[in-house]
Parts: structure tokens; sequence; C-alpha cells
């Protein structure tokens, strides 16, 4: 790991005051090394207090640290400060033949985006940007649930380290308490040749301890930790989720999916081939398709777009 990481790590198990020798002597650096990864921790948005005669405290804020999680989760981790996105940053891994799987990783994005190109409010600080890229090879039809299992394991990893239950609203987007805080993009390649399905890219966004969210969102948009300070840091939930993502059982994310669906035996509208229909949703299938039992008779399978609650 590099010094600032150290001194991060040191500061934050600790969370009492250490002096740059104290800091100095244990890491075998020099003292101006200590203040120069000082100076980076503050750039990278940890809140350091810093007291003559006492020397450094950590408030506020934690660090990525790609080698805590790759130790975690044996994932290779590419990571960058500052990505327009993780999805492109994928893509252009895939260019370069890079091995996989592989997390892409990115202390904040500047173009984020979501499903049906959709801007994604990202802040500086206090997010999780990445996007695991996998080859599964297979053909479409024997293609794992990508989005239901990333969702599922999500959910059940915050609700394993913060005791926080979230819910899943159809397909791709997690709720804390009537609010988004999670968004899910599954993008796919294919190969004409073969008809498999070479490569998948899924993109998760986290609004993991956002101070600034602005005031026309502040009704949609949520955080999983707002004023108080989180228990947890950001590296220990990334490694919590793509552990269960590799581990659990496909099946067994499909329960939770279902357990904490938004939308199941509720009311919701959407459109398809542009036209509007109403009805209660009943049921999700194991392929992710969502059974709705329409308002003017029927029964009706979708398996892509966006359904809306008619009350929340």
């Amino acid at each position: 790991m590099k010094t600032y990481e150290k001194i991060f790590e040191a500061l934050y198990e600790k969370k009492e005051f250490m002096t740059g020798e104290m800091l100095a002597q244990s890491l075998q650096v020099s003292r101006t090394a200590i203040w120069k990864a000082i100076k980076t921790l503050e750039e990278q948005g940890v809140s350091i207090e810093t007291c003559k005669g006492k020397g450094y405290r950590w408030l506020s804020g934690d660090l990525l640290i790609p080698d805590k999680i790759t130790q975690k989760t044996g994932l290779p981790v590419t990571f960058m400060q500052s990505s327009a996105s993780t999805q492109l940053d994928a893509k252009q891994g895939m260019d370069r033949g890079n091995s996989s799987p592989r997390l892409y990783l990115a202390g904040n994005q500047t173009a984020a985006r979501g499903r049906m190109g959709r801007q994604f409010f990202a802040e500086k600080d206090g997010g999780i940007y990445m996007s695991l890229h996998i080859k599964p090879n297979v053909s479409f039809d024997n293609l794992p649930t990508y989005t239901i299992m990333v969702a599922s394991a999500t959910v059940r990893a915050i609700h394993r380290l913060t005791g926080k239950d979230c819910d899943i609203k159809w397909v791709n987007d997690i709720y804390l308490d009537g609010k988004k805080i999670v968004g899910i993009l599954t993008e796919a390649v294919s190969s004409i040749e073969t008809g498999t399905i070479t490569d998948v890219i899924i993109g998760v966004g986290i609004n993991f301890h956002l101070k600034n969210i602005p005031d026309e969102l502040s009704l949609k948009v949520g955080s999983l930790f707002s004023e108080e300070n989180p228990n947890i840091t950001r590296n220990e939930l990334i490694s919590e989720i793509w552990q269960i993502f590799s581990t659990v059982p496909e099946q067994d994310l499909y329960k939770v999916y279902r357990d904490k669906s938004l939308v199941l035996d509720r009311h919701v509208t959407f459109t398809q081939n542009g036209e509007d229909y109403s009805g209660i949703a009943q049921d999700i299938t194991p392929t992710g398709g969502l059974l709705v039992e329409l308002d003017k008779g029927g029964l009706m399978e979708i398996s892509s777009g966006e359904v809306s609650l008619t009350s929340w």
C-alpha cells in the first residue's frame, strides 16, 4: 500500500491523535512524507484534524484502497481517482486485453449515466462508482440474471454491514426510506459468429455518504449514510457486495430480489412499443421479467423498460 493509504488506516483505526513522529517511525518514512500524505488524504475527501503537539486525528471520510478490496475478493482492481465513467474504463480495458474478471473503480465520475442514457448524480467525494467486467461465454438463453444478482448482493451486503433494510425497484434501482441510493447498469457484448455473450460489464453507482445532494433531487435521491458518520468503509461494502455476488447461488439471490421488491402486489404503469399500460405487478420470473395483471384484463410479461408506481 502507498504511504497515505497506510496513514489513513492507522488514523481510522486509532481514532485518536497520533504524532507525526509516531507515524514516521511506524512506517519508516520521513516527517515530510507524513505531511505530504496528510495533504493527499485531505484532497481525497478525508477530514483530518491537526493539532500542534498532538499530531493528527481522523474526523470523517474514508479512502478507497484497491489492495484491500483485492485481498478480500481476489479481484484485480483498476483504480482512477477521477473517471468519466467506469463503464467506459471497463470497455477500454477490454480493448487493451486486460484480464477478466476485473473491477474498475473510481473515486468520482464526471459523466456518470444510468439506463437509457440518463444522467446519474455523482458527487466528488463519498460515492462508490464501479464496474465489474466478466466473460461468461454463454448463450443468451443461459445468461445469468446479473442485474438481479448484483441488486440482491448489494441489498444483502448493506443489511449485513449496517443493519439497514433497502428495497429494490424493478429492475435496477435500490431505495432506502423511499429515496434512490443505488443504480445498476448491465451491458453485454455478443459474438455473431458463435451466438454467445462474450463479455458483460456490470456498473454500480452507490450514494454512500453524500453531503451535497442538490435541492431539486433531494426528494428522490438519498444516501446510505447522510448526517451520521458511516460505521463502515467503502472498501468493506465493495468487498462484501462482490463476495456475496460470487459465492451465493443465483436462486438464493433471486429470492432476496423478490422479497425486497418495491413493486410486487402494487399498481404500476409502464409503456411498451409506444402503448401505455397499467396493472398489478404479480411476480418476477427467474429470468428477471415482470409479470403484470393488466387493468384491461390479461397477464403481460415485460423484460425491459421502466415501471412507475401509481402511489409511492
